[in-house]
């Protein structure tokens, strides 16, 4: 690691809000007297918590895998999925990271995710803005929770944010945070809840966290009991499985991201399957900017955002619209995609106008309830496979492919299905295996041997919304639930949340249709398949309806389909 570089930083500055308090930050602006544009980060991390107390698993894999990065900075200043401010002081930014209300050293009701902070967001952007060390334009960049954010305050349209930089963060509270199209996202929000959020509420004494610079603990030095701190903030557990449909609540929570209009660089990872990739995605598809542009990247989303190749892109796109540097940001391919290989490395990088790409190919595999197989051809006859919802279901394997393929893009299921109760949940899994028989897995943010793809609906939530649904991608409006008839056949489009691999002659792929969580049998350790994306919520999914056996029905009058996005050359 390099030596700490020179830059000016005041800690705990204190930034007002429009209800009369304060929100706690740090700034990080050069030594020499200016106006800059400022980067801010608001969130509920603690903006004084280093990446390796947060998150050491991140912190490991960076000094194992990525010297490029610790050549950069002393990363005394790493702070879990924000930038770093030595990448950016030095070369004429200021660099603003807040505690969000109630956590960390800002007092205050502790609420995530709500429109309260998306309002704390659009204040501090005005008052990074009018201060004297800034030239009046503000950038958003972060990771995750620090760019599911921006989506939220983009939309309400502060005078001066100027532009984003959305870093694998889903913009979809419903659909990808809470609930994967209708079903409570147990395992996520078990772990999330009190590890990421609880243990860093201000005024909670027993964290571990503490501050860089201080030693301290990072909660203020105010100890509160445990009860003062549940009366100081929102039940979000309780909130979340309160409103199991997409209501008011819920649409309090979702931008319209109709109303984005500033230049965007929407900067998606396949590692993340499960919450960030299909909102990341869909997030760029939907705004409103003229100028915008999409980079889907492999392997670690942490460690590629702080790379100092991509920190150097990021940066262009901010000299361009922070600075106004007419520097040929306008050249750059509008979407670039990183194709996956067996391995997990990068077999190409398509460029491209749009999303999906325009050399796209759907190739439609038939299911065949009967041959449980995956073909060209439509099965001539009908056909039934049952199975108890909470086993490993039925597979649908394709024959062996004839020549060198190349998947990049949306995937989509059309099924047709029962139950003998009245519901059922569909977990979808998409697996490939390499011309040997070995399954080709890849690294992601969840699971470190992570499937092609998955795709999860509960089937009482079927409805599509027909303003937003396309051929290749079904989105459902989860505003009403839609009891089955136990024995009655249904037939339901499912998404399978995007990817990308290249498949050499004479791999395979198969569809795995189960009613619970897939898992690969006598896997040893904690990850077998889904990683701590699991859905086990006995309040959500009672065995009662969940629990029971389903069915899967092919041939005349019940197409079912895998439709793959097939990029051709």
């Amino acid at each position: 690691m390099t030596a700490t570089k020179p830059m000016i930083r005041e800690k705990d500055v204190l930034v007002p809000t429009r209800v009369g308090d304060h929100l706690r930050a740090n700034v990080f602006r050069p030594e020499k007297e200016g106006e800059y544009p400022a980067i801010l980060t608001l969130g509920p991390y603690g903006k004084d918590v280093h990446v390796s107390q947060f998150m050491p698993a991140a912190w490991e894999h960076i000094n194992e895998k990525h010297p490029a990065i610790l050549a950069e900075s002393s990363c005394k200043h790493l702070v879990f999925e924000t930038p770093d401010p030595e990448a950016w002081v030095p070369r004429g930014y200021a660099v603003v990271k807040i505690d969000s209300r109630g956590s960390g050293k800002s007092p205050g009701y502790l609420d995530v995710n709500s429109p309260s902070e998306s309002r704390d967001l659009y204040d501090a952007i005005e008052w990074a803005a009018a201060q004297p060390w800034c030239n009046g334009k503000v950038g958003l960049l972060g990771i995750s929770y620090y760019a599911a954010g921006q989506w939220s305050v983009a939309a309400l349209r502060p005078p001066h944010l100027a532009a984003m930089i959305p870093w694998q963060g889903t913009h979809d509270f419903y659909r990808d945070r809470t609930r994967q199209d209708g079903i409570f996202s147990a395992g996520f929000l078990n772990s999330w809840w009190p590890r990421s959020v609880l243990r860093n509420q201000h005024g909670n004494a027993e964290t571990p966290l503490l501050d860089i610079d201080t030693g301290e603990r990072n909660t203020g030095p105010a100890s509160v009991s445990r009860a003062e701190l549940a009366a100081n903030r929102a039940d979000y557990m309780a909130d979340v499985l309160a409103h199991p449909l997409l209501d008011d609540w819920y649409r309090a929570r979702c931008p319209d991201l109709s109303r984005i209009e500033i230049p965007a660089l929407v900067v998606a990872n396949w590692g993340g399957l499960a919450l960030h990739l299909r909102g990341t995605i869909g997030g760029f598809l939907d705004i409103s900017s003229r100028e915008k542009w999409l980079k889907i990247q492999s392997g670690s989303y942490f460690a590629t955002f702080w790379h100092p190749d991509n920190v150097a892109t990021q940066r262009k796109f901010f000299d361009r619209y922070l600075k106004n540097i007419d520097n040929g940001w306008e050249a750059e391919p509008r979407v670039t995609v990183e194709v996956r290989s067996p391995g997990d490395g990068v077999e190409r990088l398509i460029v491209d106008t749009q999303w999906p790409l325009k050399n796209t190919a759907w190739r439609k595999l038939n299911l065949d309830a009967g041959a449980k197989t995956l073909g060209e051809a439509a099965p001539a006859n009908a056909a039934t496979t049952a199975y108890p919802a909470l086993t490993e279901g039925a597979t649908f394997a394709a024959a062996a492919l004839a020549a060198d393929t190349c998947l990049a893009g949306p995937v989509k299921l059309r099924v047709n299905v029962s139950s003998d109760t009245v519901d059922m949940d569909l977990f979808a899994t998409l697996r490939a295996y390499d011309p040997s028989g070995r399954e080709i897995v890849f690294f992601s943010a969840i699971e470190p041997k992570c499937p092609v793809s998955q795709g999860w609906l509960r089937v009482s939530h079927r409805k599509l919304d027909a303003a937003k649904t396309t051929e290749h991608r079904p989105v459902h409006t989860h505003d009403e639930h839609q009891p089955m008839v136990p024995g009655e056949i249904y037939a339901v489009d499912l998404e399978i949340w995007p990817t990308s691999v290249f498949l050499p002659k004479g791999s395979r792929v198969e569809l795995v249709l189960q009613g619970k969580d897939f898992e690969r049998p006598d896997t040893p350790g904690p990850f077998k398949g889904s990683g701590f994306f699991t859905h086990e919520s006995e309040a959500d999914r009672p065995a009662a309806v969940y629990g029971g056996k389903h069915a899967i029905h092919t041939g005349p009058g019940r197409e079912s389909y895998l439709l793959l996005p097939v990029v051709a050359g």
